[in-house]
């Protein structure tokens, strides 16, 4: 592949806008009791794609927010039965839940019951991911031409399970090679038009990335070690903690590196190339100051909300606010603060994000993207119901 002339990304989405536009959409989903959650998911995209620009084009989102909300019925149908036809099973093979265990037994029955039941979904979650990486991409242009998938989501699920059950046998040990293959099957499906992308890389290189998340579980160790030695589980403590805080670290740290290599390794058609430079220092910071900035705005208006709320219901219905009407005025307020919340992590979080990732690569040899043709247009299937369903399709 010629490297050619390096095209940057450009990201021009503004935080009142986003806010805005996020906020007015939550009280809609509110109002309407979440149904209006799936148009609200595809307006945001819409503006978060439109913002997203190359060379002068920008990205467009052509999902609808109809699609999603149908794929969303039909996905809880068919899970409704596959979890139905699971505890039928359980229940024939004498397992059932129980509220209230009153022996070792039934306490025993009730965790194998929910670990068999957590483990009968997570095929469908994989499912899920996969899916909705494949909806999105048929739902996004560029220059008019569509971005596609493989129709290839049973292949990642078994993979998926495979190296899941690898990572965890060693210790972590083989995680780089998990995020290498799974990324690879993920990249090695997609296309642009009639382009299809590809992995290059190597999963050992994802090794230095995964430095950091070595060292965390080292101290980890270390203090689990100290306790046992002292026979005084105190003294571990600080050790352990110190574990704990360099292991978020070092999970924050392998994202963005791996992130960034696997990017620097992707190609288009063998003619286009990308180069990512998402820096670890850029992205903690933004996740520590949004998250201040958030939790200290939602905080306060938790407290003022709160004691108006009080006061307005008690005066009003004369009963404290324990009368239907004063709970139900209560947790519509409460409602409402939430909406300001979700638009606020939005804007102060996923967007300077978003921002930076895109800010922070560019395109090889842009112009070899003037010789790809139209691809077939893709239904996309259940529209990420079951994504919506599992409750993993929260993410723009």
């Amino acid at each position: 592949m010629q490297p050619g002339i390096a095209t940057s990304v450009v990201y021009t989405g503004e935080r009142r806008a986003l806010f805005g536009l996020a906020f007015r959409t939550a009280l809609l989903t509110v109002v309407t009791l979440g149904i209006y959650r799936f148009w609200a998911k595809t307006r945001i995209r819409k503006y978060i794609w439109s913002s997203v620009a190359l060379d002068g084009d920008r990205l467009e989102y052509t999902g609808t927010g109809l699609e999603k909300f149908l794929g969303f019925l039909v996905a809880v149908v068919v899970l409704a039965i596959y979890l139905g036809i699971v505890q039928l099973l359980l229940f024939y093979f004498g397992l059932h839940f129980v509220v209230e265990p009153m022996s070792q037994e039934e306490a025993l029955m009730q965790l194998a019951v929910v670990y068999i039941s957590l483990l009968a979904v997570l095929p469908l979650m994989i499912f899920a991911s996969y899916r909705a990486r494949r909806y999105m991409m048929a739902r996004t242009r560029l220059r008019g031409i569509r971005f596609g998938m493989d129709s290839a989501a049973w292949g990642y699920v078994w993979r998926a399970i495979l190296h899941y059950l690898a990572t965890g046998l060693t210790l972590g040990i083989l995680l780089p090679r998990q995020t290498f293959w799974l990324e690879k099957y993920k990249t090695d499906r997609s296309y642009y038009g009639d382009a299809r992308f590809e992995q290059g890389g190597r999963w050992t290189q994802l090794y230095p990335a995964a430095i950091h998340l070595l060292i965390g579980a080292l101290i980890l160790i270390a203090g689990v070690v100290l306790g046992i030695l002292t026979e005084d589980p105190e003294r571990a403590v600080p050790v352990a903690m110190l574990g704990y805080g360099w292991g978020f670290f070092g999970w924050a740290f392998y994202a963005v590196r791996s992130r960034r290599y696997l990017d620097s390794r992707k190609s288009l058609g063998g003619l286009v190339g990308f180069v990512a430079e998402p820096r670890v220092g850029r992205v903690i910071g933004i996740y520590a100051l949004g998250s201040l900035v958030v939790g200290l705005a939602a905080g306060g208006l938790f407290l003022v909300v709160g004691g108006s709320a009080a006061m307005v219901v008690g005066a009003i219905s004369g009963d404290g606010g324990t009368g239907p009407a004063g709970i139900v005025i209560v947790a519509v307020l409460y409602l409402g603060v939430f909406a300001v919340f979700s638009a606020l992590t939005l804007a102060f979080i996923v967007q300077p994000l978003i921002a930076h990732f895109c800010e922070t690569t560019t395109v090889l040899n842009a112009a070899a993207l003037s010789g790809i043709r139209q691809r077939a247009h893709d239904r996309g299937a259940d529209a990420e119901g079951f994504a919506d369903a599992l409750d993993i399709g929260g993410a723009i």
